[in-house]
């Protein structure tokens, strides 16, 4: 028996499936995503400005219908073979040399800011799914991690029970174990809670609704090798593609564009035209016309040509702001990289080892009434703080990845 398909069942099931990976979160948000796409559609409509910002003004036309009654001999009339004459004029206006290609200059340079806008805005988009990504892995072991404690902490109880039934420990053993268990409960609840936040932030990237269902974190993205994140080499590189920086390069040589079209506006405008004079039926009579605008107002004009200078000044001093934070921001999260590897590698190959050896002692002691019960709920707590803060590391080395990728614009 054949089986239909809805036609929205592969898309619906392509939904379901996202959240295990980072790379089709990504790809999801890319077509999705309305902020970016606003800002797409802005960059389109700034490079559609280039045309119009260089081309000429709209030629003017008009009628004069002179002596419409004929010196008192008639009605007034508007048909031009029944005027004393009538003048058509038609006029362009011309402005000074280099003005339209300034204009269009201009344009281009906004146009390139626009596209740099949107390009910097998905590097902020993606960098934000990137760190609720590894937040939601982050959440979701640090529950498991506690669920695992929990179940521990319940055998301790069990053996605890034991040592008191046989008279061999305290009924305290007992409420301890019973609070930390509680206390662990606590602390369940307050990461789901968490986790649902990091959720909702995800599908709202997404652009999906905040419930709709994400499939638990698989894996954390490889880290670079160390090789690979050479600070010289990294700061060179964002301020070859970095989008904030490239955005504020084209503010500020459209800023210098702007100066140097304010200058020529000292300039005057010309119009060019041609009027033909019609008696009743026929052309008679030809003329050329030459108009331009005389710049008189120079106090305008003064304050403008201050304006730009002032905005020029400013771009360039947003320019080397913008350097100089990237260059910070790249620094710090690099060497907090490099921290978080060092720290991850001290947990794994010391700590832990030593903090799981302490327990299985401290267990051991305890069931031969060698070590309080104390001293054994420490063991435990230790081994716990050990596995968080290697998760703590490998995850805050992912965050600062995704800020290393956002300053440049591109992934690693």
């Amino acid at each position: 028996m054949a089986c239909a398909i809805a036609p929205g069942a592969p898309a619906r099931a392509q939904d379901a499936a996202l959240g295990a990976e980072l790379e089709p979160l990504l790809a999801y948000a890319r077509t999705r995503n309305p902020e970016f796409a606003a800002l797409q559609a802005e960059a389109d409509a700034s490079h559609e400005r280039i045309v119009p910002a260089g081309a000429l003004p709209d030629p003017k036309f008009g009628v004069e219908l002179r002596d419409i009654t004929r010196a008192g001999e008639q009605n007034p009339t508007l048909s031009p073979g029944r005027t004393g004459s009538t003048r058509y004029l038609l006029l362009q206006e011309i402005p000074w040399f280099g003005k339209r290609d300034l204009r269009r200059e201009v344009a281009e340079l906004e146009a390139e800011g626009a596209r740099e806008r949107a390009r910097g805005n998905w590097a902020e988009v993606a960098g934000r799914i990137k760190i609720n990504f590894a937040q939601l892995y982050y959440l979701y072991r640090s529950e498991r991690l506690t669920r695992q404690i929990l179940d521990l902490l319940g055998r301790l109880e069990r053996i605890a029970l034991a040592r008191y039934a046989g008279g061999l420990a305290a009924q305290q053993d007992v409420i301890r174990a019973q609070v930390e268990q509680t206390s662990l409960r606590s602390e369940l609840i307050t990461l789901e809670t968490e986790r649902h936040h990091a959720h909702t932030r995800l599908n709202t990237l997404l652009a999906r609704p905040g419930d709709a269902p994400l499939q638990e974190p698989a894996r954390l993205r490889p880290l670079p090798p160390p090789a690979a994140l050479d600070y010289a080499a990294l700061d060179e590189r964002a301020r070859a593609r970095n989008p904030q920086l490239f955005a504020d390069e084209a503010k500020l040589r459209a800023a210098e564009k702007t100066r140097e079209l304010t200058y020529r506006n000292r300039y005057p405008d010309f119009a060019f035209g041609v009027a033909p004079v019609q008696y009743q039926n026929s052309i008679r009579e030809w003329e050329l016309i030459v108009e331009l605008n005389i710049p008189l107002q120079q106090s305008s004009r003064r304050a403008q040509e201050r304006e730009a200078e002032s905005l020029l000044a400013a771009a360039r001093a947003r320019k080397q702001a913008s350097t100089s934070q990237v260059g910070a921001e790249l620094a710090e999260s690099l060497s907090a990289i490099e921290a978080a590897r060092r720290t991850e590698n001290l947990l794994a190959g010391s700590l832990l080892p030593q903090a799981e050896l302490t327990f299985q002692a401290a267990l051991a002691g305890y069931e031969t009434g060698k070590v309080d019960f104390a001293t054994l709920l420490d063991a435990q707590r230790q081994i716990r703080l050990a596995r968080q803060n290697q998760l703590k590391a490998q995850v805050d080395a992912r965050i600062r990845l995704a800020e290393v990728e956002r300053l440049l614009g591109d992934d690693l």
